[in-house]
């Protein structure tokens, strides 16, 4: 779909919401709620995804009566690849996207990366606040820079809740740490020759091979292989 100009935004939303007006538009875009492109000349340009984003803002203030503040908030959460669900469309973290390596009896849906605080990921994960602290401490899940975890980091706590269910503690999963940076550096040992598109297919390729004899070697540990 083209862009469009600020008049045919209007349009378009103005069945739904019939009182909206160019100004209205142009205030949601004064206060930061949405960002539509420039053209040379200066016009305003709109995607799909802005009208989109304005619906949000225009339905979250009629029906649920949010202030600026809150539907900002949304916004910044659906921005860091949260999905608005339930009746009142309120960002939620999503299921984590299928592990190939890693098989999981729950559903999952193939999600977005998403960008978590620690206390959306301890909602998420069902661990306390505390526990996420502690996990972090020990090196089991590593925020980014700006302070936020990625999806690795949700399958991680995730797993160290369920862990603690059998009495499993953050200290106890220290070597689980020390034995993956092992493995990476091994993936990075087999494949610091390689180049461009090979070396993205030999990570990949020498990544699973790893998973897979870990999990291998775990299984006939425990007798659970044959």
């Amino acid at each position: 779909m083209k862009p469009l100009t600020i008049g045919a935004v209007v349009r378009s939303l103005s069945e739904d919401f019939p009182d909206v007006t160019i100004s209205k538009v142009r205030f949601l875009e004064a206060e930061g709620l949405v960002t539509p492109e420039r053209s040379g000349s200066g016009y305003r340009r709109y995607s799909t995804d802005d009208v989109e984003r304005i619906r949000y803002v225009l339905r979250a203030q009629r029906e649920l009566f949010w202030p600026l503040k809150v539907i900002r908030e949304a916004l910044e959460a659906i921005d860091r690849g949260l999905e608005p669900t339930g009746p009142d469309r309120r960002p939620e973290v999503p299921e984590p996207a299928p592990d190939p390596d890693v098989p999981d009896p729950s559903p999952l849906l193939a999600g977005r990366a998403v960008r978590l605080t620690a206390a959306e990921l301890a909602r998420a994960s069902t661990l306390a606040p505390g526990a996420v602290a502690e996990l972090v401490d020990h090196g089991l899940l590593r925020p980014g820079p700006d302070g936020l975890h990625g999806e690795d980091d949700l399958r991680a706590a995730r797993a160290a809740a369920g862990l603690a269910r059998y009495g499993v503690e953050a200290r106890h999963l220290r070597l689980f740490r020390a034995a993956a940076d092992r493995e990476v550096g091994l993936v990075e040992q087999a494949t610091g020759v390689l180049r461009g598109a090979d070396a993205r297919r030999g990570r990949e390729e020498v990544t699973h091979l790893v998973l897979a004899l870990h999990a291998a070697l775990v299984r006939g540990g425990l007798g659970t292989g044959h």
